[in-house]
């Protein structure tokens, strides 16, 4: 009896110490993997400074009902872009989108294990005889912008588009592969894309008609850039320069967010020094009138080149 009963003592005594090791080590795996994540962000940061007063990591970079209040101050710049005050309450359409609209925290899975890599395609005429569309098309992210087409350019941009950012104005149709990024200029922007997945009643925009073939097939792929991620950019990254950021822009700075490694295609000039579009001629030779900084926006995509934080491809 009594070896029966040592025996049973030291199967338990095994058992014991067998998860109390496997406990701790997961105890402190847990803990190296936090101990490691920190580490490497305080390496990341170490002798950047540059970069460190820039990139904010807790600013909320997609809306969902969740982390949709916004700050005064953001409230207040938000507004003057809408051009004329507007009656219509944020937070009855915040409701109204996220009972239509996937409500989630996208891309909150940042760690020492993941390795997304992304593309942001810009519209520049640089991209012309690069033949890049291979090197494009095999990243996990490819984001485009506004109403750039692949059709007919596959050889220089690729084929591929994960997330296409867009706005009412400048919205094309796009297969239920690729997720709708609405870049929210003003609140108008939000009723506008309520409305093509419902009543349709704002109808002045070309989108509203991808709206009536493809609406349910799309419905699970819209995202909506925060204001409160757009005026970041704008007074962090841009030091207000300008009235706001491109979306080009925008989507180049969301990136360093949700990617491990961001290539930038088609940003800058051609090698003759034009500025234009890779798929017409509209020169844009008023880089710091209007709206946008173009000379800033492109200046500080070059020093992330040249800090490491991106690839920049020029096409020449």
């Amino acid at each position: 009896c009594s070896v029966v009963y040592c025996t049973e003592f030291c199967v338990q005594l095994f058992l014991f110490l067998w998860v109390s090791t496997v406990t701790l080590f997961l105890a402190v795996s847990e803990l190296s993997t936090v101990f490691l994540s920190k580490l490497l962000t305080k390496h990341f940061f170490k002798d950047d400074p540059w970069f460190a007063e820039r990139y904010k990591n807790l600013v909320p970079k997609l809306l969902s009902r969740q982390n949709s209040e916004l700050s005064p101050n953001t409230r207040k710049w938000w507004e003057r872009l809408q051009g004329r005050p507007t009656k219509k309450n944020y937070s009855e359409l915040v409701e109204t989108l996220f009972s239509l609209f996937p409500d989630e925290e996208h891309y909150s899975d940042a760690g020492p294990h993941r390795c997304r890599t992304c593309a942001v395609v810009g519209n520049s005429g640089n991209l012309k005889g690069s033949h890049y569309g291979p090197l494009i098309d095999a990243h996990d992210v490819v984001i485009r912008m506004n109403k750039a087409p692949t059709a007919g350019f596959e050889k220089d941009v690729g084929s591929k588009t994960t997330h296409r950012a867009i706005y009412p104005e400048s919205a094309v149709d796009m297969d239920n592969s690729t997720h709708l990024v609405l870049v929210p200029f003003k609140i108008l922007d939000l009723q506008w894309l309520i409305s093509v997945f419902t009543t349709k009643h704002i109808t002045r925009h070309i989108f509203v008609n991808l709206a009536l073939r493809r609406a349910s097939c799309l419905l699970f792929k819209v995202m909506i850039l925060h204001p409160e991620f757009m005026r970041y950019v704008y007074e962090v990254w841009l030091q207000k320069q300008g009235k706001y950021p491109s979306t080009g822009f925008m989507m180049l700075v969301l990136s360093l967010h949700i990617c491990d490694q961001v290539n930038v295609f088609g940003f800058g000039a051609s090698k003759d020094g034009d500025w234009h579009h890779y798929f017409d001629k509209r020169y844009h030779h008023l880089l710091n009138k209007g709206v946008h900084r173009g000379s800033t926006e492109y200046n500080i995509t070059l020093k992330l080149h040249h800090k490491n934080r991106i690839r920049m491809y020029k096409g020449w």
